[in-house]
């Protein structure tokens, strides 16, 4: 395989980009070899050069005006990785210094299911998440098999095989697209002989880079340490700290025991790090549900953007309302959720709510770490799910991203599909979608192409006053003519009288019950 490399002399800033698309770009004449694998079980290497264009865009086309000026990003990128930039002490810049030397990874997959494309759009994936968490993946495989292996999840001849790749790709680390039992990750290892991460291990390692705040972190730790758990190695009794039995005591012969290991010691301490970071977690929750009730005392609709991990949620946030939240080409990018108000074309105000993206096969720790947020989109009044229309499996996206609402009981809340990156879409793709969901809008945040259709149809949709009135309101209850002056309520006609103010509205069933006793009989 073809490895791309930068320039010896020292990269600019403003080159940095272009040097990571040079190093993600793989050879595009590898994807000639078909997209059939055999099906006697032979091993395909995959191409996953062209995947970037499926997995991440075109970083020239990142950032929009609406985006602000980014500065989150512009730290994010202080430390970022590239390719070779030694970290040695040599006569180098500081910022050269800083650099952190990429990762080199083989990639892994079974395809067991469905489609040969679909196989190698899980693998392309699976590059796209090793490239976010700082990595350079020099080849991938993906061998037909119709279950995992249950010792080395690859056949004993592909892990073979997957290990002369390692060797002559000079890679450090084997990622696996599935998660692993702790016993084939052991076994894996002791074949290939590098490291062995799996799918979730990734995923953990791209959250744990980008939390930002105390919840966030704390979410990640939580999620880590219960993935940690099963998978702590010993070393048997060798590593026993402390006496078992009355010893201690003075009980004597027959009273000493192997005490507790090492293994259990740390156990044990993961055991009480959980349940406090469980705490702090639960301690936190009160904060966010009283915000949360506050804008619904005011009646004030809440608009969840949910969607697929780079499909354009916080891109599509800021062109819609200007918040300048970060907005990367890199999966995962937003972990904390931003909440800002928005504005319907007719005036009725509400919030958008930016959530956490979700990917195929999210780990399971994560949706429950992550649940006091994820509850967002369960409390909202209506779902933008933003889809990449651009993607080769927007359906794919779609049902997975119904599988996480499923868990968090987000299935009830009304739904609008978002299909964004339509510049970039092939022409039927929005239609395709149209075909099999009700509510579809094509739009690009990128552009704003198709925002204004957006807007008219999230205005249509948002909870609105829908009870019509006949009032004659006494003018010592001002109090009342102000509540009707807001968004739970819609002035039609008014007209001051003697008796007091007569108003024709339309307003929402809560404020009905408030004004039932001025209401004028017909």
């Amino acid at each position: 395989m073809t490895h791309s490399n930068t320039p010896s002399e020292r990269p600019e800033s403003d080159e940095i980009d272009a040097t990571i698309a040079r190093i993600l770009a793989a050879d595009d004449a590898r994807t000639a070899r078909g997209n059939k694998l055999a099906a006697d079980g032979a091993t395909d290497h995959a191409g996953l050069g062209t995947g970037r264009a499926q997995a991440l865009s075109d970083v020239s086309r990142e950032h929009s005006g609406f985006d602000g000026d980014q500065e989150d990003l512009a730290e994010r990128r202080a430390l970022r990785r590239i390719s070779g930039l030694s970290t040695e002490l040599e006569d180098v810049t500081e910022v050269e210094y800083r650099q952190l030397r990429l990762e080199k990874v083989v990639l892994a997959g079974i395809w067991s299911e469905g489609t040969s494309e679909d196989a190698e759009n899980s693998l392309r994936e699976l590059a796209a998440l090793a490239e976010t968490a700082g990595s350079e993946v020099l080849d991938g495989v993906i061998q037909r098999r119709l279950k995992p292996d249950p010792s080395t999840y690859l056949g004993s001849g592909k892990a073979l095989e997957l290990k002369d790749i390692v060797e002559a790709t000079g890679a450090d680390t084997v990622i696996v697209d599935s998660e692993l039992a702790p016993s084939q990750r052991r076994a894996l290892e002791d074949v290939v002989k590098v490291k062995v991460i799996d799918r979730t291990g990734l995923i953990l390692d791209i959250f744990a880079q980008h939390a930002k705040s105390r919840e966030g972190k704390a979410q990640v730790e939580l999620a880590q340490l219960e993935y940690l758990l099963p998978r702590l190695r010993g070393w048997g009794e060798s590593m026993s700290r402390q006496a078992g039995g009355r010893v201690a005591a003075g009980a004597g012969i027959g009273s000493r025991g192997p005490g507790e290991t090492k293994i259990e010691l740390d156990r044990r301490r993961i055991r009480n790090r959980m349940a406090k970071l469980r705490r702090e977690i639960a301690g936190m929750k009160p904060a966010r549900e009283a915000k949360r009730a506050n804008r619904k005392r005011h009646e004030v609709p809440s608009v969840a953007i949910v969607g697929y991990t780079n499909a354009g949620k916080s891109s599509l946030l800021n062109r819609l309302t200007h918040a300048g939240v970060l907005v990367e080409n890199a999966l995962f990018a937003t972990l904390d959720p931003t909440v800002r108000q928005a504005e319907t074309p007719d005036g009725i105000g509400f919030t958008l709510v930016d959530t956490v993206g979700f990917v195929r096969s999210l780990p399971t720790q994560l949706v429950e770490a992550f649940r006091s947020t994820l509850e967002e989109a369960a409390d909202a009044d209506l779902l933008l799910h933003v889809v990449d229309a651009s993607h080769p499996d927007p359906e794919g996206q779609i049902a997975a991203v119904h599988a996480v609402l499923a868990d968090v009981d987000a299935t009830d809340v009304p739904e609008l599909i978002v299909a964004n990156k339509v510049d970039l879409a092939e022409p039927f793709a929005v239609e395709r979608l149209r075909h099999s969901n009700r509510e579809v809008v094509g739009v690009s945040a990128r552009t704003g192409e198709g925002l204004e259709e957006l807007l008219e149809r999230l205005s249509a949709l948002i909870p609105r006053p829908n009870v019509p009135l006949d009032l004659v309101i006494p003018y010592d209850r001002g109090d009342l003519v102000s509540r009707l002056y807001s968004p739970d309520a819609e002035i039609l006609a008014t007209e001051h009288g003697e008796d007091g103010t007569h108003l024709r509205v339309i307003v929402k069933p809560e404020l009905a019950a408030v004004l039932n006793d001025f209401v004028v009989a017909s």
